[in-house]
């Protein structure tokens, strides 16, 4: 039973709200965007949107390739997992249409970008935006 127990708080922990924090979509106050609706970061982040409607050119930043992260905002965005995204990229790119958002290693990587370069966008957990960045999308419940 002993045995059992660590297994079980793990599970919990899992379910917790902790371990699957918020995601939100932030950009720098430079950008001269308030708001954009899940439509548009849909059309954003699968290259149909080249410009932000501020006139800036949109530079949509991602978590790694294999990252949980990644995995839980293109499901909660298109209901996609990472493979069927991935295969979405690699049709695009091959066809020479458009290319993949620029992945960077990690949230502050993400944030430190995002923060000095208007027109760039990027996702993190919702404790992890600071007062470098505004957020300019949050998933409804």
């Amino acid at each position: 039973m002993r045995f059992l127990l660590p297994w079980f708080i793990a599970c919990l922990l899992l379910l917790s709200p902790a371990a699957h924090a918020e995601l939100v979509l932030v950009t720098s106050p430079q950008s001269g965007i308030e708001r954009l609706t899940q439509d548009e970061v849909v059309n954003i982040y699968l290259g149909r949107y080249r410009r932000l409607a501020s006139g800036l050119a949109a530079e949509p930043l991602d978590h790694p390739i294999d990252s949980e992260v990644r995995a839980r905002f293109y499901r909660r965005l298109v209901g996609k997992s990472l493979a069927e995204i991935n295969a979405y990229w690699a049709r695009l790119v091959f066809s020479g249409k458009t290319k993949p958002p620029q992945a960077v290693a990690n949230a502050e990587g993400l944030l430190r970008i995002v923060a000095t370069q208007p027109g760039t966008l990027a996702y993190v957990e919702r404790s992890q935006a600071d007062a470098r960045v505004k957020i300019v999308f949050e998933f409804g419940d």
